[in-house]
């Protein structure tokens, strides 16, 4: 009886060792998932084009995506001083600023309101941005803060006399016709680009495009829209992306076709999966230079 006993006892102690172990266990992971959430992370790229004018060595551009009406206070007080911190010359918003399945404008609407007393802030929609019941209302109170929205427009950027085209393509999603984006995304472009050889830059939701941006002869597209990839692997990079499906090939960073160089943001909110892995927010800054 008494080896009974004792046998009773070292099997209680040894469950409350394993809960005690999963508790912390969930504790590290709950602590993982939120600093990967939350810690914002700064990336700096310098795309080098022949036929950029010279006053526009050096221009800075803070790019924002996938912002997904992001609730975290830690994460947009973060967000709002690396901003700063960078010094833009002009902010760009590369869609997705709101969530379709969890709408929240005034969030959304707040942080523009932010960036518009750093510099002029351009704008354009995402997915979710032009599928929300939402998007007229978003894109007036936009409008009203001083935020310029292109919906397939140019705009001139100029600088001590020089200027270089900025394009805003609107997202395909609007029309509801899926199956074919990539036609739409170059009838829509095509009558943007110029067709001297003016340096042009473009604010586009999906890097799965970077076929058409090529073909039209855009010198820098700035994307989003692949969430990084949401979980990202050593080695293997993002496992997941839309529009792109699994192991998607434009996930994070600058790629190259022609003369095109595009730069994919890893965005800064989350959507239909809630947490990242490996992939921590990112606000993108942009340092264009001459080749």
């Amino acid at each position: 009886m008494k080896h009974s006993k004792r046998t009773r006892g070292t099997g209680k102690k040894r469950t409350l060792q394993v809960m005690c172990a999963a508790a912390a266990a969930c504790v590290c992971l709950a602590g993982y998932l939120y600093l990967e959430d939350t810690f914002l992370t700064t990336t700096t790229y310098t795309p080098a084009c022949d036929n950029l004018p010279r006053s526009f060595v050096g221009y800075t551009i803070a790019q924002i995506s996938d912002y997904h009406n992001a609730h975290s206070a830690l994460l947009n007080r973060r967000l709002r001083d690396a901003v700063q911190a960078a010094e833009p010359d002009v902010i760009v918003l590369t869609g997705d600023l709101i969530d379709r399945r969890r709408t929240d404008v005034q969030t959304a609407l707040r942080l523009a309101a932010d960036l518009c007393k750093t510099a002029p802030v351009y704008f354009v929609c995402g997915n979710h941005d032009s599928l929300s019941d939402e998007r007229e209302t978003l894109l007036q109170s936009l409008t009203d803060l001083g935020v310029h929205v292109l919906e397939n427009e140019t705009r001139t950027l100029t600088r001590n006399a020089e200027s270089i085209c900025l394009i805003g393509i609107d997202d395909p999603a609007k029309t509801e016709e899926w199956a074919k984006n990539e036609e739409i995304v170059r009838r829509e472009l095509t009558p943007l680009v110029p067709d001297n050889e003016e340096f042009t830059l473009l604010l586009s939701h999906r890097p799965e495009m970077l076929e058409v941006y090529a073909d039209l002869g855009i010198d820098v597209a700035l994307t989003g829209h692949a969430h990084g990839g949401q979980i990202r692997l050593p080695v293997v990079g993002g496992i997941l992306a839309p529009g792109q499906g699994l192991f998607p090939p434009y996930d994070n960073g600058v790629y190259t076709e022609g003369k095109t160089q595009m730069v994919v943001s890893r965005g800064v909110g989350n959507s239909a999966f809630p947490f990242r892995v490996q992939n921590r927010p990112e606000l993108v800054v942009v340092k264009l230079t001459k080749s």
